[in-house]
């Protein structure tokens, strides 16, 4: 998971079986996604500055571009009927917000709330409005609803950021 500082920040997600896809792996890797989201919100609120917002909005994107892959290879290898249209979502998702970390960069864009809550509203509505459609799909091709060992994807994730 992301290393969050200790603080008295009300996060701006809280996790909540709300946000569960009942697919442990999934699930782990959508709370990373809600703790990034929270450090952002966090180094807004304590004004850290701009670099450490375009810093961790950088981290935001790399691990949704990394729990998008593995979302979609799943939905390829299980046959998931809505692939194209949600693999379609994801890139939107990604361009949008590559253009808005191209704005800040240069300058013509702050990391501000407006752009958190679009973050927000977007990783919510997804998980819980796209996402959730696939567990049944998924749990009735074999998928395990739990595990017992760390997948490859959160030891990776923590190789990369958090040594």
């Amino acid at each position: 998971m992301s290393q969050l500082a200790a603080n008295t920040t009300e996060d701006l997600v809280q996790w909540s079986d709300e946000l569960s896809v009942g697919i442990e792996e999934i699930d782990n890797q959508h709370r990373i996604l809600v703790d990034l989201l929270n450090e952002l919100h966090r180094a807004i609120v304590e004004h850290r500055g701009s670099e450490a917002a375009h810093r961790i909005l950088a981290e935001l994107l790399e691990y949704t571009r990394i729990h998008f892959a593995v979302e979609e290879s799943l939905m390829r290898i299980l046959g998931y009927p809505d692939y194209e249209e949600h693999k379609h979502h994801h890139e939107l998702l990604i361009n949008e917000v590559q253009e808005l970390s191209q704005k800040l960069e240069a300058g013509k864009k702050s990391v501000n709330f407006e752009l958190l809550h679009f973050l927000k509203m977007w990783l919510t509505k997804h998980i819980m409005e796209e996402d959730r459609q696939y567990t049944s799909h998924f749990l009735a091709k074999g998928v395990q609803q739990s595990y017992e060992k760390r997948s490859w994807v959160g030891k990776f994730w923590d190789s990369l950021h958090h040594k």
